[in-house]
């Protein structure tokens, strides 16, 4: 007796319906600021913040998945919601958050480490995506953000890491930071408002205009 073979799982039951060559991801956003140097790194997240938005809501007309990526912070027995209430609740950095709070149709993705990749389901829903080209955004440029870039590219994904959409402990640090990528993981780090995100329909013609930006970028 034969037995029939289950046809492939095209969109993870239905928990990844959207396809795109290019997926936005917002690293650590959803933050508490409850660390030793924090109080100077808010300083410059609320300016990226207001950034992040517009860059999220000419995402949502493109019809580019967003994606939130964040630490768990030790806490191995909550989930992102309840992440999300206690930095909206308690968090220092509550304006910041209640700004980049997610979205209903959003995606979110916990991970235990520094990388984005590392011990997480990141790289299954990118796939499911069908995802070349991702726009790394978040907190800290020199630590999370760089980390998932450095294994994105070793993923042989396109990388963008908007200079005004990533923020570290100092702008010295960010800068530095956003150097190493452009340098070592082909990352364009052109600032967010130069970005062509394209339509829903992107299609091949999206990539070629992708590729095409970052081309001209490096002139």
């Amino acid at each position: 007796m034969s037995v029939p073979i289950p046809e492939k799982n095209v969109d993870l039951h239905g928990s990844a319906p959207d396809k795109h060559e290019i997926a936005l991801l917002l690293i650590d956003v959803i933050n508490d600021f409850d660390f030793p140097g924090a109080d100077q790194l808010l300083r410059s997240a609320r300016p990226m913040a207001r950034n992040l938005v517009r860059l999220k809501r000419r995402a949502y007309k493109a019809g580019v998945p967003v994606i939130y990526v964040n630490d768990n912070f030790g806490r191995w027995k909550s989930d992102f919601r309840r992440t999300l209430d206690h930095c909206t609740r308690y968090g220092h950095g509550r304006d910041v958050v209640t700004l980049l709070r997610p979205e209903e149709n959003d995606y979110f993705v916990l991970k235990p480490k520094h990388s984005g990749f590392f011990s997480s389901a990141l790289d299954t829903l990118l796939r499911y995506l069908r995802t070349q080209t991702l726009i790394l955004t978040g907190i800290a440029g020199n630590f999370c953000v760089l980390f998932t870039a450095n294994d994105a590219y070793m993923r042989d994904f396109n990388l963008f890491v908007p200079s005004d959409c990533t923020v570290s402990n100092t702008k010295r640090e960010n800068d530095s930071a956003l150097r190493l990528m452009r340098k070592f993981l082909k990352a364009d780090t052109r600032p967010a408002t130069r970005i062509v995100l394209g339509s829903p329909a992107g299609g091949d013609s999206q990539r070629h205009r992708m590729k095409n930006a970052r081309s001209k970028s490096r002139l």
